[in-house]
């Protein structure tokens, strides 16, 4: 028997694992058939071969097949399950920050979130718009760390700003009452988490905005960034100017709240104009060179010669930042931008101080 005959018998078994591992079960099964048939056959330099050691290949190559098709099974329904819990990941991170709706009570809006941690839909960023009794209210908030281990703080504090949006009539008890929760979740965290850095050094930022009649806008700080105001002036030429209506209180955690919680008034939102609320991963995103993002400039080219609408504005920016970073995130990313469009909203002018 010439040695090109006995390797070329040998390959024979190697062609059915090849075609599982790349083709799938079904192929597997038909080349294997087809090897383990052509091993019988005394053709070429497997004629050199005696029908006992042919008949060896062919049970050699049969087991091959056998054992082929049950890992591949195996590694099919592995997949199977991978794909499933990526579903109920996905489900739950989306329970956690719901999609926003397109408009809510005369107001329009849209938001956008991007994770740092590869896999993730959500991370350590947050925001919530709701209609209450009280007027149309929204947070936006980054809590400490990024990515996957910051969902459950993210979750207590949307949590509980959903129900004390509705529930508090005035804006410094939703505050509060952030302050608490997020104080129960680090206690909680102390108690049952694996050892590891100080509780205390945990916080989040949190900005509070209350839009009530004829789109004026009051807001609480918790050292979060400021919004951009969007104008268009009469000329048609667009204004993006970053607010600065005052100095933010310490983040939620670092210290408790002072007793006195006075609103801060912001440029009312009038039609065709718009607020734009972001995270510091907009601010701090970098690119290869180490150039920090220009988010004004995004922001005035995303409405220099387009609508204010917060849908367009928060996808241009998007793209604007990707395209700087090169998907790269070093931290997450959150923007949250509204604008009116319809009549004036019901409920009493938001008083810029004196509510506590």
């Amino acid at each position: 028997m010439s040695p090109l005959g006995i390797e070329f018998m040998q390959l024979l078994a190697a062609a059915p694992a090849i075609a599982c591992a790349g083709t799938g079960r079904r192929r597997c099964v038909l080349l294997g058939g087809l090897c383990a048939l052509f091993a019988l056959l005394p053709l070429g330099p497997v004629a050199q071969a005696g029908a006992v050691a042919r008949l060896g290949t062919c049970c050699a190559i049969l087991a091959v097949v056998a054992a082929s098709y049950l890992t591949s099974g195996r590694g099919l329904r592995l997949l199977g399950e991978l794909e499933q819990v990526r579903q109920v990941a996905a489900a739950a991170q989306l329970a956690v920050l719901r999609p926003l709706p397109p408009r809510i009570d005369g107001i329009t809006l849209a938001g956008v979130h991007l994770s740092a941690s590869e896999g993730a839909l959500m991370g350590g960023d947050l925001y919530e718009v709701l209609a209450t009794p009280h007027g149309v209210r929204l947070v936006m908030g980054d809590v400490r760390g990024h990515g996957i281990p910051a969902i459950a703080t993210v979750a207590a504090l949307l949590g509980s700003f959903r129900d004390a949006a509705h529930d508090e009539a005035e804006l410094p008890d939703v505050l509060r009452r952030l302050e608490r929760a997020l104080q129960r979740h680090l206690s909680e965290k102390a108690r049952t988490g694996p050892p590891g850095p100080s509780e205390t050094e945990d916080f989040a930022t949190v900005l509070l905005l209350e839009v009530r009649g004829e789109g004026h806008v009051a807001a609480l700080n918790c050292g979060h960034p400021w919004p951009h105001h969007l104008t268009r002036t009469p000329e048609g030429t667009a204004r993006v100017v970053a607010l600065e209506p005052g100095d933010p209180l310490p983040p939620l955690g670092l210290f408790p709240l002072p007793a006195r919680l006075p609103l801060v008034p912001l440029p009312p939102l009038a039609p065709g104009e718009a607020l734009v609320m972001h995270t510091d991963g907009a601010e701090d995103a970098r690119d290869r060179a180490g150039r920090l993002f220009p988010l004004a400039g995004a922001l005035a080219d995303a409405v220099r010669s387009a609508p204010l609408v917060p849908a367009a504005i928060v996808e241009r920016v998007k793209a604007a930042l990707l395209r700087h970073t090169r998907g790269l995130l070093a931290d997450d990313f959150a923007l949250l931008a509204i604008g009116s469009d319809g009549p004036p909203l019901p409920g009493p002018l938001a008083l810029p101080c004196g509510r506590s």
